[in-house]
Parts: C-alpha cells; sequence; structure tokens
C-alpha cells in the first residue's frame, strides 16, 4: 500500500501516458488494471492507426457535449463507448478509477469478493477472501450476484457492479461509501435464493500466499498482480527449500499489473522474452530479469478464470518449455487498453492493441490451452507431475 488517504485526489493521466490490460473478471471489491512500459518499433498502416486514435477522442467529445447540456458525461461516455463496439472498454467515475488505483496499491473498501460476469450476463463469484464480510456472510465462490441493494446485476458492466458494492456516488460532491457502511446483496447458489446485508471493510488483498505440502512441493498462490506481487513471487521462490517444486497456482487470477507478471516471471526465467505487444500498430517488447530460478520444478495451475496478465505470464512460461500447465482453458483476455481522463476527470479506456506470447500466439479469444486438463483434481494433478519433473535429469 502506497500510504496516500483513501479519498485523495485521483492522479492525472495523461493521454498515452500509461497502458492496460482490463480484464472482464475485475476484483468485484476492488477492481485493477495493469500499465505496460512503452518502447519504439514497426507501425501499422496510418489508416489503422488514424482510426484507433479517433475513439478516444469522440467519447470524450461525447462526455464534454454531455457536461455542457447538464447532463450526465459519464453516461454519455458510456454510450459513445458502446457505440464504437469494443468488447473490452470501459468508463469510470473519479470515484472508481481512485478506488480501482488503491486495489493495485493492495487495499480497498469492499466485502471482499472476486467475481466475473458471465457471458450469460450474470454476475459469478469467483472467490471470496477468507475473514472478509462475505466470507463471514457464507457466501462462496460459484454463488452468483442477483442484485445489490435491490437493483439487478445482470446485465451490468463489471464497472457498475464494482460501483455499487463500494457505494460510488458517481458524483465528484457526493461521499463514497465507507467502511462500516452497509449493502445489501442478492444471492444465488442452485436452486437457493437469499439476501444479506453485509458491512463494508478496509481490506488488503493479500494477492500472494505461500503454504508448503506434506510432499514437499511449495504452492504460491497468486490471486491478482497488485503491487509488489511480482517481488513477493520472487522472494517465494528463494525462500523455498532447495528440495521443493512449485506449484505457482494462477485460478481465478483475473490479471493486474502486466509489469508485475513480468516480474513473476523473472522468478524463473533467465532473462528473454515474455510477450510481446502492439499498441495502435507499434509493436513492443516485454522481457524478463536475468537470474531467475531456472532449474526448480515448475507447474502452472490455471483454468476458465485465469485472465489478461495471468495469461501473458502463463503463455511465457509454457512457451519457453519452463512449466507445465495443468488446469481448463484459460478466459482469453488479451486486448491492451489506453486511459484517458475526461473533461469532468473521469476515465475511459479503449482497446488499442493485443499482446502475444513468446512463440507468437493470440490469447485473445482463445485462451492458454493447458498441457494436461484437470478440473477439480487439478492440484493433485499438478502433485504428480511435478513429482516426475523432479526425477528427471536436468541435463
Amino acid at each position: 500500500m502506497s500510504g496516500r488517504a483513501l479519498f485523495c485526489p485521483p492522479r492525472r493521466i495523461r493521454r498515452g501516458a500509461a497502458l492496460t490490460l482490463v480484464f472482464a473478471s475485475v476484483l468485484v471489491a476492488g477492481a485493477a488494471t495493469g500499465s505496460l512500459p512503452g518502447s519504439d518499433g514497426e507501425r501499422e498502416p496510418d489508416a489503422a492507426r488514424t482510426a484507433a486514435a479517433s475513439r478516444p477522442d469522440e467519447v470524450a467529445r461525447a462526455a464534454a457535449e454531455a457536461m455542457e447540456s447538464g447532463q450526465s458525461p459519464v453516461e454519455a461516455a458510456q454510450r459513445a463507448v458502446s457505440r464504437s463496439g469494443d468488447r473490452w472498454g470501459a468508463v469510470y467515475s473519479k470515484g472508481e478509477y481512485e478506488e480501482f488505483e488503491d486495489a493495485l496499491d493492495g487495499e480497498y473498501t469492499g466485502v471482499g469478493l472476486w467475481a466475473r460476469r458471465e457471458r450469460s450476463g450474470r454476475v459469478e463469484v469467483t472467490e471470496v477472501r477468507s475473514g472478509s464480510p462475505a466470507a463471514d456472510a457464507g457466501i462462496r465462490a460459484g454463488d452468483r450476484l442477483r442484485s445489490i441493494d435491490g437493483r439487478s446485476v445482470d446485465g451490468l458492466p463489471v464497472t457498475e457492479v464494482v460501483a455499487l458494492l463500494r457505494g460510488d456516488a458517481g458524483d465528484a460532491d457526493a461521499p463514497d461509501a465507507s467502511a462500516g457502511s452497509t449493502v445489501r446483496l442478492g444471492v444465488e447458489r442452485g436452486t437457493r435464493a437469499w439476501s444479506l446485508t453485509l458491512r463494508r471493510a478496509r481490506l488488503s488483498t493479500d494477492s500472494v500466499t505461500v503454504r508448503r505440502l506434506a510432499d514437499g512441493a511449495t504452492v504460491i498462490k497468486v490471486a491478482a498482480f497488485t503491487k509488489g506481487s511480482g517481488d513477493a513471487v520472487r522472494a517465494a521462490v528463494r525462500q523455498a527449500p532447495s528440495g521443493d517444486g512449485v506449484i505457482l497456482d494462477l485460478r481465478g487470477n483475473p490479471g493486474g499489473l502486466v509489469t508485475e507478471a513480468v516480474t513473476a516471471a523473472s522468478a524463473f526465467l533467465d532473462g528473454g522474452l515474455v510477450a510481446t505487444y502492439d499498441v495502435e500498430g507499434e509493436q513492443q517488447a516485454l522481457h524478463a530479469e536475468p537470474d531467475g530460478d531456472t532449474t526448480r520444478p515448475l507447474v502452472t495451475l490455471v483454468d476458465g478464470g485465469t485472465m489478461s496478465a495471468a495469461e501473458l505470464l502463463t503463455g511465457a512460461l509454457q512457451d519457453r518449455g519452463r512449466a507445465v500447465v495443468v488446469g481448463s482453458r484459460t478466459f482469453g483476455k488479451g486486448s491492451v487498453q489506453m486511459p484517458r481522463e475526461l473533461p469532468d476527470g473521469s476515465v475511459a479506456e479503449l482497446t488499442v492493441g493485443h499482446y502475444r506470447t513468446p512463440a507468437g500466439r493470440g490469447v485473445d479469444g482463445e485462451g492458454i490451452t493447458p498441457d494436461l486438463e484437470a478440473g477439480r483434481e487439478a492440484l493433485s494433478r499438478a502433485e504428480t507431475v511435478l513429482g516426475g519433473l523432479g526425477q528427471q535429469d536436468p541435463g
């Protein structure tokens, strides 16, 4: 956590100053995004670049016109994003984006849920933080959110679900909900449906947890790539007993800061390519730092909730022959978004490019196919695979 105040002014976002990988499944109690560094590269035809560059201008113009006419600039920007046909485009109020940044620092106000919007439009809980208000109330992964404070969430963008759970006022002059305020949820589990009231709390994400299995394997679970998570993975690998293989658990990881995912890759690679990506036609690359542990047996666990930066990491370890990937096909979120501050201080993000694995595989809409398919038994299968890897001659 950076230590800044909960309701401090959001940092100004200069056009083109940052790039983000935004994932469909976000921390519903604390959204997250990921920034990418820039570098020079080849460009696509000018016409395509001009079209991509014009979309942020159109959204900003819609927001400005709405402000002048006394209408909601956020709603106008959302309509403009919808007209653009951008599947991953999103608009955040000032309050949402401030919480967005707080979540990347590893702290947020909410109820302790991770969730995603299914293709049907329903919102499914993918993970519940231990000790959170949601966990204490008995909510668990696989439950569906039906309503928040009486409003149906079916079909809503995940950003709106985040705002409702957080109590974002959506008004720069109105205070957002604070820790201790209440939110009423409608929840569904199978054929059972019920309502309950939770009190929001100030929570830390604890995105990296480590445990050691009885057979001598170290499990490193990365729930999301928030600030410091990459270094936490590297520290966990260094501290693991010398005879331990590692299971890197990325199941349900919705992504996050791409730079943190690259740092995590550096724990297992001795430099080299992690991914390439294009931004309005500019081809750029991400590289691991040298001196990672390249000999320790490694298995990566994934599932349909593994997204964005987590897919980028998985693809790098798989393509470079560093890890055996076990689980089920990942979500398939491999596009790059650029944030732009709108006239009222809200933020719009539109897709400007896509990333690829070291072998040149596109992830968006495809996902990563594991080397070994596994469902509920994925962890035990991973242990079996790890045992086999440990018996191989490293030469």
